[in-house]
């Protein structure tokens, strides 16, 4: 039987078998799946954090891209909790049920819509928001998070998730990386721009300028919000660059560059969640 733990307002299920996802990397990690009680349901998830007894550490959100949870994704949340922190990894399809990773290379070739889109359907950035309240207790009560402030990375899809939350738990958010996400200022209520008065952590947001679902526009919007709100932020598009080239397992994917999202993403981590409590 699963072993069930309360943690506040959020029910754990630790999963008394091996997780099916794994990394793919030769790093000194600790990863565990587990399952986190929401209000729609059990949201499967990843926790990583450092295979060392120096903790209590920070805790980061990963938000994932559109094609979900798989190897690349573990690998990336390892790499950064091999920095110093305890990563959760949430399944943001957990509402749509059990479905097989995704390969990038095969889903982009075969239809991205096709595939993508019945699991893209069950989640927006409110229902994640939503969620998030759920993750954030679950945190609380781990013994290997160290008390403070939380910080939430997104790529792509998550992105816009990962500002969503920013904007949602300002108490609890001290800094917000987005990366490649799209559509963050619409006319749909569910636009994260709609959050940004209410942002208190840093944000980095890095854009590409060959990516439809972000353009010039948009980005100057974006900026014009997080300094209107006087938001510590810096916002960069990265010149000559593909929306996802920060994902290892994506065809865009640039060393060159994504070694440069990381520098700033730890960075902004470091100076945001690692001071002493």
């Amino acid at each position: 039987m699963p072993l069930r733990i309360f943690c506040g307002s959020a029910t754990v299920v630790t999963e008394p078998s091996p997780p099916v996802l794994m990394m793919t990397q030769e790093i000194d990690m600790a990863q565990e799946q587990i399952r986190i009680r929401t209000d729609d349901g059990e949201c499967r998830a990843f926790v990583i954090k450092p295979d060392h007894s120096n903790g209590p550490w920070p805790a980061v959100i990963v938000y994932m891209d559109a094609l979900g949870i798989r190897p690349a994704i573990l690998d990336m949340s390892a790499r950064l909790a091999a920095a110093g922190y305890v990563v959760l990894v949430p399944d943001l399809f957990y509402r749509f049920g059990e479905y097989e990773p995704m390969v990038p290379k095969v889903v982009f070739a075969t239809g991205f819509q096709a595939i993508t889109g019945p699991l893209r359907a069950t989640t927006n950035t409110i229902k994640v928001a939503s969620d998030t309240r759920a993750y954030i207790a679950w945190l609380a009560g781990c013994p290997d998070v160290r008390p403070g402030k939380i910080g939430v990375a997104g790529f792509c899809m998550g992105g816009g998730m990962a500002l969503m939350v920013a904007g949602s738990f300002p108490g609890e958010i001290g800094a917000c990386a987005c990366f490649h996400a799209g559509n963050l200022m619409t006319d749909q209520v569910t636009s994260p721009h709609r959050v940004i008065p209410h942002i208190k952590g840093e944000v980095y947001i890095a854009g590409a300028d060959n990516d439809n679902s972000y353009p010039p526009e948009m980005a100057a919007g974006v900026e014009k919000e997080l300094t209107t709100y006087r938001i510590r932020h810096r916002c960069e598009t990265y010149t000559g660059k593909t929306h996802g080239w920060m994902l290892t397992d994506f065809p865009v994917y640039d060393h060159e560059a994504a070694e440069r999202g990381w520098q700033e993403m730890l960075s902004l981590f470091a100076r945001n969640l690692q001071q002493a409590v």
